[in-house]
């Protein structure tokens, strides 16, 4: 469900929408300078901390790096990388194996990361995924929780209403059923992850809700997520997507030192940071970065 982009091309701009995606950008780009490092970011809270903790990360290493924020949705994204107007963005596996690959099934991690390394196309490639994820996940209330829904698997049929995103439905309602034989008496539109869901899980017009698993929110409202033992919701670990000849060993490597000091937990940590404690990305990023070993 997550970032799922529609781009609209017009004489004067390319505005882009999705559905209440998280993944929606905006901005278009513009060449870079001659042995100028460009790391592209789309226009949301973590990834553009992502894109900080990569140029900083790469600035180690003696490179001439810029950020360049909102440059575009993914089909530009990947286009900027091939014309070399953008050296390396941050990404999600599963989407981008989706989108290289528009017939994969593959959910689990290590399946979708080796996939994606494999359909990933010349000139291009992913350097080691982090264990960082930012994918859906389903949430419930500390009170849920403890009357004995700890997984998806707990919810039953016709039990609770589901507060989630306008396309989940078409994506995902026949899933649930299939895998685990769950339905929900209503399936509520209210935003991807946003605070119409969350409210709507707080005032209990919904019993469950669609988040993000880097969601602030979560932790700041003591909900619980549910164990997806099924894998419905593909693997969406971070990583780095680049050009294959914009960086160096010594990049490379930084990048992967990165990766392997990032997980989840920290990610959901530096976006509370930004959105909530309201510290500056840059600030932000510099801090994460004292503690990788680069």
């Amino acid at each position: 469900m997550k970032r799922t982009l529609a781009v609209i091309v017009t004489a004067a701009a390319l505005v882009v929408s999705a559905c209440g995606s998280k993944e929606d950008l905006g901005g278009g780009g513009q060449d870079a300078a001659p042995g100028e490092v460009v790391v592209g970011s789309a226009d949301f809270t973590e990834n553009k901390i992502l894109a900080e903790i990569y140029a900083g990360a790469l600035r180690t290493t003696g490179a001439a790096v810029s950020v360049r924020s909102g440059i575009g949705a993914r089909e530009l994204v990947v286009k900027a990388l091939q014309d070399k107007s953008l050296a390396v963005v941050p990404e999600y596996t599963g989407n981008l194996l989706n989108y290289f690959d528009k017939t994969n099934t593959t959910t689990e991690a290590e399946d979708v990361y080796s996939a994606l390394k494999s359909k990933t196309p010349a000139g291009l490639e992913v350097l080691e995924k982090s264990a960082a994820e930012d994918k859906d996940v389903l949430v419930v209330t500390k009170a849920t929780a403890a009357g004995g829904v700890k997984s998806i698997a707990d919810l039953g049929s016709g039990k609770y209403a589901l507060g989630a995103a306008g396309e989940w439905a078409q994506r995902w309602e026949s899933k649930i059923k299939e895998l685990y034989g769950v339905t929900f008496t209503e399936i509520k539109t209210t935003d991807a992850g946003g605070p119409i869901t969350v409210d709507a899980l707080k005032d209990g017009t919904v019993q469950v809700a669609n988040l993000y698993t880097t969601s602030a929110d979560i932790k700041a409202n003591d909900f619980v997520e549910l164990e997806d033992p099924k894998t419905m919701y593909p693997a969406q670990n971070v990583v780095p997507l680049l050009r294959s000849d914009a960086l160096d060993a010594k990049g490379k490597d930084a990048l992967d030192k990165v990766s392997a000091a990032l997980t989840t937990e920290k990610l959901a940590e530096l976006v509370k940071q930004v959105d909530v404690d309201k510290q500056t990305i840059a600030n932000v990023a510099a801090n994460f970065l004292k503690d990788v070993k680069l």
